[in-house]
């Protein structure tokens, strides 16, 4: 039985394209039929049927072949529990065109190096992220999103709802709002005139 290539390609978003993935995995040799997909995943959730599906067609002597690492595992740990499948199936890795076999020392060094790696640059674009938030908070740019009604309308609401004539169901239809909305604003209405 020939060795096959089996390739993996992932997105983070429902917007993002796995076009260039699927061109780069084909210009590495694997066959359309065997590549292997998740869109709108992240890296750090280990539940991809995708990754599921590649690395239970994957056979002794095969290879799993993915454009980059961070499009297989973005933390050290599902990089390890990845690593330790491939190397019980006797399965090669590429990434991007360099084969590490995991059975080897060296290839298994080499793959825990780029994992760490990986884990690094998942870390710093979190990192950098939350800082940009943190910074368009200060600026008075991040407030959340807006209530749904007006302040009036939410004393409206209150008025109603302390009056007791009408039923949250009533309430949300007559203010044209969901049932959720308007127990936050019950919510908020309470604990803001609990506060002063």
């Amino acid at each position: 039985m020939n060795a096959l290539l089996i390739g993996y390609a992932r997105v983070s978003t429902y917007e993002q394209d796995l076009t260039a993935q699927r061109v780069a995995l084909e210009r590495l040799g694997v066959d359309p039929a065997y590549i292997f997909t998740d869109h709108g995943l992240t890296g750090t959730n280990r539940a991809r049927p995708g990754l599921r599906e590649a690395l239970a067609a994957c056979r002794d002597g095969d290879t799993l072949v993915v454009a980059k690492l961070d499009r297989l595992a973005r933390s050290l740990r599902d990089a390890k529990d990845i690593v330790d499948e491939l190397t019980a199936k006797h399965v090669k890795l590429s990434i991007g065109g360099s084969v590490h076999d995991p059975i080897d020392p060296v290839g298994r060094l080499l793959f825990n190096v780029l994992a760490m790696v990986a884990e690094f640059e998942s870390d710093l674009i979190s990192a950098r992220t939350r800082e940009g938030m943190e910074v368009a908070r200060s600026k008075g740019r991040l407030r959340g999103k807006e209530p749904t009604l007006s302040i009036p309308q939410q004393h409206h609401l209150m008025e109603v709802y302390k009056a007791g004539t009408h039923s949250t169901a009533e309430l949300a239809e007559l203010f044209n709002v969901a049932r959720s909305t308007v127990y936050r604003t019950i919510q908020r209405q309470m604990h803001s005139r609990g506060t002063r």
